[in-house]
């Protein structure tokens, strides 16, 4: 079988991807924030039974300190961002995230020095839900999340907890954030 009949050869996934349609393109783009999520539980939860709760939050707050940063890194090249665009751009790069595939968040409050972020459905904690399982303890690891996420698209942005399970919640949302903009702090100096 030769590669034009769909046989052995080299295979371009580029090539198969721009012959999609958009609608096709968006469902990949989906699925693949699925899959990726799938994979982070998976691993969560093999840490987890291996060496216990703490040590899976522990080890999955080092994994977010650097992917976080990987991840606004990768955002900000791809939408042709300099660092140091405040929070207009934080939330900009918010929309781009994986999590934002499959969760949603919402900007409640914008202003050029400040944004509040909601988390309005969050898939993990839905699926918890749904099984009758609590909250997954998640703030400790949304900290050094969106601390780092921030701190990568502005280094003058700083981030505070609203509240982010184990904190009460209400029905409305699963975890808020605080974004403001330190113009005069050291970094802006």
């Amino acid at each position: 079988m030769s590669d034009a009949d769909g046989g052995a050869g080299p295979f371009d996934a580029l090539a198969q991807l721009e012959k999609l349609s958009r609608e096709e393109l968006i469902r990949i783009i989906q699925d693949d924030a699925r899959n990726w999520l799938a994979h982070d539980g998976l691993w969560f939860q093999a840490v987890e039974k291996a060496h216990g709760m703490e040590a899976a939050i522990e080890a999955d707050r080092a994994a977010w300190e650097k992917f976080t940063v990987v991840e606004a890194r990768r955002i900000m090249e791809r939408l042709g961002m300099k660092p140091g665009g405040g929070i207009p751009a934080l939330v900009e790069a918010l929309r781009h995230r994986l999590y934002s595939r499959l969760n949603v968040q919402e900007v409640t409050e914008l202003s050029g020095t400040r944004a509040m972020f909601v988390m309005r459905d969050c898939r993990v904690q839905s699926a918890r839900q749904r099984k009758g399982l609590p909250d997954f303890p998640c703030k400790s690891v949304g900290i050094v999340e969106y601390s780092e996420f921030a701190r990568a698209i502005d280094p003058r942005i700083r981030t505070r907890c609203i509240a982010c399970p184990p904190d009460p919640h209400g029905a409305e949302f699963f975890c808020a954030w605080e974004f403001t903009l330190d113009e005069h702090g050291p970094e802006a100096r």
